[in-house]
């Protein structure tokens, strides 16, 4: 019961004492207390940075690739071409190949990784000595820089003098590849060191989700009679789908988008053998001083890694334990 209901009333009117009693509504431009833009004021900073790094960059891409530019002459020498650029590409023997390059070194280097994380996560999942010491042994080359991770590469991989090649001819085989010298093993070894570099990240987020998978569910398995098979097809994988489903799209993504890898190691070469698209975009941009086509080159990849995305999102749906 409230005070003016207590106060005697004259007239039909409550006193000033208990008007002033009585509690008072809250403003409208106020939300639980706080003026209603008060949270956007805390986003705000985020809000700019994300629009002058990531919304401006991207437009700004997009309205270069249909222009002829060669950013040596400033802004006044930017010259509308239309589609012209991307008629262009389309006949481009170049872009065509660095694009099958690319499919190789994305396609066959991220399952590869993933498939290397996730049994490096079941094993380092298990009881083990040392178990903690493993698990941060494994993930240090996702730590270690580019430059000090290739030199070591480049060592192990010498054709001559590498340990590889070495094992190798101790095993019988008189003609070892050539490695990062060869046109045909170059891609194929930087391949082999991206698994290297990225399986011990993928496993840790493999033991993070098996951790937090329902105990409750293997037991239901055991009392069924399932075995240790049965239950990772049933049980394990299915619920790693959505964190594979993840390291799968970023694994493609960052690889259409290496350079610095390839960069150091081969430059692109030898000849074209390791001209992916993202550094024949460089190449493009950065020593013919084409930006337009260059950014007509970025607009492509961009789309063709949109579609993969889209096309492992569907192909997920409905198969893992949560959905």
């Amino acid at each position: 019961m409230t005070v003016t209901e207590n106060v005697t009333t004259q007239g039909g009117r409550a006193p000033r004492s208990a008007l002033l009693s009585a509690p008072r509504r809250q403003p409208r431009a106020l939300v639980n207390g706080y003026r209603w833009w008060t949270p956007w004021l805390f986003l705000l900073p985020t809000v700019i940075g994300v629009a002058l790094f990531l919304v401006v960059p991207l437009f700004a891409g997009l309205f270069i690739a249909f222009t002829d530019w060669n950013v040596v002459s400033g802004i006044e020498g930017i010259r509308w071409v239309g589609l012209a650029n991307f008629q262009e590409l389309m006949g481009d023997p170049m872009f065509w190949s660095s694009i099958g390059r690319t499919l190789f070194y994305a396609g066959v280097g991220t399952p590869l990784t993933v498939f290397v994380g996730v049994v490096l996560g079941l094993a380092l999942n298990r009881p083990l000595p040392a178990r903690g010491l493993l698990r941060a042994i494994f993930f240090l080359p996702a730590l270690v820089n580019t430059v000090a991770a290739g030199t070591v590469w480049l060592l192990l991989l010498h054709p001559t003098s590498g340990i590889v090649n070495d094992t190798l001819r101790t095993l019988g085989f008189s003609d070892p590849p050539k490695w990062f010298v060869s046109q045909e093993w170059a891609l194929p070894a930087i391949v082999l060191m991206s698994v290297w570099i990225g399986a011990g990240y993928v496993a840790v987020l493999v033991i993070a989700a098996l951790q937090d998978m329902p105990e409750d569910l293997y037991e239901a398995a055991t009392l069924d009679g399932a075995g240790a098979l049965r239950k990772f097809t049933t049980v394990t994988l299915p619920g790693l789908v959505p964190i594979l489903t993840f390291l799968l799209i970023t694994s493609f993504i960052g690889r259409s988008q290496a350079f610095g890898l390839i960069q150091f190691m081969t430059a692109g070469g030898p000849g074209d053998s390791t001209t992916v698209l993202s550094y024949y975009m460089y190449e493009v941009g950065f020593h013919s001083y084409r930006f337009g086509y260059a950014a007509a080159i970025g607009v492509m990849s961009m789309l063709g890694v949109l579609v993969i995305s889209v096309f492992f999102f569907r192909l997920q749906r409905g198969r893992g334990l949560y959905n």
